[in-house]
């Protein structure tokens, strides 16, 4: 299993969101889900972490000696980065 833990910035009128949200239900990999539509609070974390507003909005992390999280990496859509995800959730 992936050493990452997964948050996912999403919109339900986001067909990239579906298809990222479908493959994580695939491959049963545990996320958070942050649906920016119930909760416009997140749009500012989502542009602090990646720069933009653009869903989804992927955000790896690994937990430190101490328990808190740490970001490794952040990226914006799933299509464009779907071998980089599988790379990192170690999928086929």
């Amino acid at each position: 299993m992936t050493a990452y833990h997964l948050e996912i910035y999403t919109r339900p009128t986001c067909s990239d969101c579906q298809d990222l949200k479908n493959f994580l239900e695939e491959h049963q990999i545990p996320h958070k889900q942050y649906d920016l539509a119930k909760q416009p609070e997140k749009e500012k974390e989502l542009k602090k972490i990646t720069g933009n507003r653009i869903v989804p909005g992927i955000v790896f992390s690994r937990s430190s000696m101490l328990g808190l999280r740490k970001k490794a990496k952040s990226m914006t859509g799933f299509e464009q980065n779907k071998e980089e995800i599988k790379k990192l959730l170690e999928v086929s």
